[in-house]
């Protein structure tokens, strides 16, 4: 006997045939799936990435970072082991010095990564000083030595002149996070600081050409509605890339101690996210080894067709060459190959 199909599953069978956004009302119905219908609904998110966000050469997008400057941050992120407000035991240097950070690049340049990012903690850069252009001497020399290598930047808030400085020196992509529903960023994720400040920042990036990477963090307290409000609210910025963490607990922040998603949620939320963008890039971030585990391939075969790898901010990360394998080993099902 043939098993039906929920019929709120098919009635997101539109955005495969058509390659426009779901509906929101339609999410709303799918964020309350469960047991038997969650499969069905990856298989279809998955099917959507297959047709509608194939990437050049049937490839995955893969990225690498360093966090080129650590920890004393004046910023009060409750997720964050960086920031002074919290009492995480994490290493605390200045800006890298250049020739460490081209050999990071260099590693995973071997591997065959080809967006590599530099990160750096504290607020970010209104106005254009010494340690902004040193960061951009580290991006052109970057560019020199790794030709075909994309350099992206994330370095918090910015003002319009860095900004317009970054967009001359080609930066890739710019990476800053909305982390949660707009309504709820002032009590999940930070006070120090708006979520205004954040999208006048992508705005004055897209106003300059530059490439956009936007996304959020699962498991910081938010409800699945809640979810779905900040998955909609990146349809309004025109942005290139939807990053996706899932909260990795650490001691020493406020969020110390608490339960991660259940991989169901995890899962259903990543699913969500590509039938509301079917056409962009969603990348796996933080949290695949050490909450997925086991389970991170399904978030491959839930509409992801990228990753962050090798290692985080301040958390291990996975190998260049476990993920590899990883990818080979889902391309079967994923219509895609690693690059």
């Amino acid at each position: 006997m043939k098993v039906p199909i929920h019929e709120s599953i098919l009635k997101a069978y539109s955005v495969l045939e058509t390659g426009e956004p779901l509906p929101f009302d339609v999410a709303i119905e799918l964020a309350d799936l469960a047991g038997e219908d969650v499969p069905d609904l990856l298989s279809l998110a998955n099917k959507v990435k297959n047709r509608h966000a194939m990437l050049p050469g049937d490839r995955l997008h893969r990225c690498s970072i360093i966090n080129a400057k650590s920890g004393i941050c004046a910023e009060n992120c409750r997720f964050c082991a960086q920031s002074l407000h919290n009492s995480a035991d994490v290493e605390q240097y200045p800006l890298l010095d250049p020739g460490r950070i081209l050999e990071s690049a260099g590693n995973v340049y071997k591997e065959g990564v080809r967006f590599f990012g530099v990160v750096t903690s504290g607020y970010g850069y209104r106005t254009v000083n010494p340690e902004f252009l040193k960061i951009v001497d580290i991006i052109d020399q970057l560019q020199e030595k790794y030709p075909d290598l994309h350099v992206c930047a994330s370095l918090g808030v910015l003002g319009e002149e860095p900004v317009r400085v970054l967009a001359e020196h080609n930066v890739a992509h710019y990476n800053i996070n909305i982390q949660v529903a707009p309504d709820r960023y002032g009590d999940l994720i930070a006070t120090t600081h708006s979520l205004d400040e954040r999208l006048e920042t992508v705005r004055l990036l897209r106003k300059h050409g530059v490439a956009v990477c936007c996304g959020g963090i699962l498991g910081v307290g938010e409800t699945m509605r809640e979810r779905l409000d900040f998955i909609y609210a990146l349809q309004e910025l025109d942005i290139a890339v939807i990053p996706l963490n899932v909260l990795v607990p650490i001691d020493g922040t406020p969020l110390e101690g608490v339960a991660t998603p259940a991989i169901t949620d995890i899962v259903t939320t990543f699913a969500l996210c590509r039938l509301a963008h079917p056409r962009k890039i969603i990348k796996f971030a933080a949290g695949r080894e050490t909450v997925m585990k086991d389970f991170q391939g399904l978030l491959m075969l839930a509409g992801a067709n990228g990753l962050l790898t090798g290692g985080y901010l301040t958390t291990r990360g996975r190998k260049v060459e476990d993920d590899r394998k990883l990818t080979q080993q889902l391309s079967g099902f994923m219509g895609s190959s690693e690059s």
